[in-house]
């Protein structure tokens, strides 16, 4: 028994120091003192994505188990392991994955749903990123005077780092969500492994990724990791992504506000209760996300449908049975809408007029028939960004007529890139010129270079002229100011004051100064001595090197 205690201990002791042995031979950029307490980075991803699994399905079971409680009618399956599975569908649905049902398929899940996971995956990431002290291993910032070079070297680890951490919990929460699928599995429902392995480790790699960039450095620092180009892109982009979707969040608003009393008509049959309202309302707040992209489809044009040979958009609105979700009371009836309608599609032009000229603002360019190329790329980036959004916020709830709720993700893409990016492109070309030529301002690399000259040419010093004057020559002025010239020798025909005698013909001070110059070299060999010529001697032999700075103007 001693024995079997002793082996015991010495197997926990070895796991305990295994990170910190692995951790020992793996080399670290800036180590410290404390390389034994830190863990590697793989490490510190499967404990977070573990972490992360173990509380979500705690916190879905735990509203699952009060649903449970609230109709206790087998609605869950067998008792409290039907419970469980119930959850465990619930979390695959936050992360996108879809079901497989008799005579069809489920893919319309709530967008909503997604925050709770990727509110804790971005908490868990940060947890990584500080267990693994990657903010000491790479600073954001380098010290100043760093070369070009060392700048371009730095910004390549860090998105590597950047990377690496995103891998590090994403593969982990991957391989740990298919299991989670095969459990959730029962007669009814049958949830796509494949989606699941996909939908989870996108959604950890990008929350693992935010997450490090903010611990490595500031969003400031981080954004300007992204080249200027593409960052003007990305920022246009952004403004007008998110001016449709507002425009479609105070679309449902509204048409929720207007329609309330439908809703709540809708609501009285199915009797939900207490707490089954409660959950109903929470079902709808969940797919409220879905609904504003839903918007978004209707002001750029395409509409969405809610059932095959169905459509609501501004041209017009044909439905037949919905689902039974009293929000859907909200809908405009059947027929042709009014014409002042028709004025939302204003909406996506005034979006991409805004995103050219955010375009235009964060990165200027002197050639003005490249602004409006950039803009019209930003409205294709746009384009695609709806599109993704829109397949995110439709799916089948089913088979037959419900195979296709909500928008068309090729059409919205379609219009919203045409639409965005006319407007972004003219509007860039015009924000573009007014910067250039009205502006009086050039693109920022070069006004931030001439503002970094002319600080550095204010702290120079301009050298004093001679107080004799320069001599004749017109390139004396030059030399004589700037640097030291060696000694002729004494004997030497003066070639300077013949240069003075045949460019010079005016009688001056010029012409007085060479000529007492030459008769000081005549002379005395300390006297007139020529003040822009410096004798340079050799210690060790005795040479004396002589340069002559006038050979170019002699005849060969």
């Amino acid at each position: 028994m001693l024995r079997t205690s002793t082996t015991v201990t010495a197997l926990f002791d070895q796991l305990r120091a295994a990170p910190r042995s692995v951790l020992s031979r793996i080399p670290l950029t800036g180590a410290g003192d404390d390389d034994e307490a830190r863990r590697p980075l793989p490490v510190s991803g499967m404990l977070a994505a573990a972490w992360t699994l173990g509380v979500g399905i705690a916190v879905l079971t735990t509203i699952t188990l009060i649903g449970w409680i609230a109709a206790p009618r087998g609605a869950f399956g067998q008792g409290i392991p039907g419970v469980f599975r119930a959850a465990c569908q619930v979390w695959l649905a936050a992360h996108h994955a879809g079901f497989a049902i008799p005579g069809g398929r489920i893919g319309l899940l709530p967008l909503g749903l997604m925050v709770l996971p990727a509110t804790l995956l971005y908490r868990v990431a940060l947890w990584m990123a500080r267990d693994a002290d990657l903010r000491l291993r790479l600073p954001a910032r380098l010290p100043k005077g760093s070369t070009k070079d060392l700048a371009n070297a730095r910004r390549r680890a860090q998105l590597v780092l950047i990377a690496q951490a995103g891998i590090s919990l994403a593969a982990p929460y991957a391989l740990l969500a298919g299991v989670i699928a095969l459990v959730a599995r029962n007669n009814l429902t049958q949830p796509f492994v494949g989606e699941a392995l996909v939908s989870h480790f996108l959604l950890a790699f990008v929350a693992g990724s935010a997450a490090t960039a903010r611990t490595i450095g500031p969003w400031r620092s981080m954004v300007r990791l992204i080249p200027q180009r593409p960052r003007s892109v990305v920022a246009g982009t952004g403004v007008a992504l998110l001016t449709l979707l507002g425009g479609g969040l105070v679309l449902v608003l509204v048409a929720v506000a207007t329609n309330l009393e439908q809703i709540q008509r809708l609501s009285e049959p199915l009797a939900p209760g207490f707490v089954g309202g409660l959950l109903l309302l929470l079902v709808q707040g969940l797919y409220l996300p879905n609904f504003v992209v839903w918007g978004m489809s209707y002001l750029s044009g395409p509409g969405f449908a809610l059932g095959t040979g169905t459509l609501v958009a501004p041209t017009g609105v044909q439905l037949g049975t919905m689902p039974a979700l009293p929000v859907l009371g909200a809908l405009p009836g059947s027929g042709v809408t009014s014409p002042w309608l028709m004025s939302v599609l204003a909406l996506p032009f005034l979006a991409g007029a805004i995103a050219g000229v955010v375009v235009a603002r964060v990165a200027p360019t002197p050639q003005f028939e490249s602004a409006p190329l950039w803009g019209f790329v930003c409205g294709l980036a746009t384009g695609l960004s709806a599109g993704l959004l829109a397949a995110l916020a439709s799916g089948p709830l089913g088979g037959a007529r419900l195979s296709a709720v909500g928008p068309s993700a090729w059409e919205v893409a379609l219009s919203v890139a045409l639409e965005v990016g006319v407007a972004a492109g003219i509007s860039a070309g015009l924000a573009n010129w007014w910067l250039m030529y009205r502006g009086a301002r050039a693109p920022a690399p070069v006004w931030r270079a001439g503002e970094a000259i002319v600080k550095a040419a204010a702290k120079v010093k301009p050298a004093a002229a001679p107080a004799g004057g320069l001599p004749g020559h017109w390139m004396d002025a030059t030399e004589a100011d700037t640097q030291p010239i060696p000694v002729v020798r004494a004997d030497w025909s003066d070639e300077h004051a013949s240069a003075v005698e045949t460019f010079d013909p005016a009688p001056g001070p010029r012409r007085a100064a060479a000529s007492r110059a030459a008769a000081g070299r005549a002379g005395a060999p300390g006297a007139g001595t020529r003040r822009d010529i410096v004798d340079e001697t050799d210690d060790r032999g005795g040479h004396v090197i002589y340069v002559d700075p006038y050979a170019w103007d002699r005849d060969p």
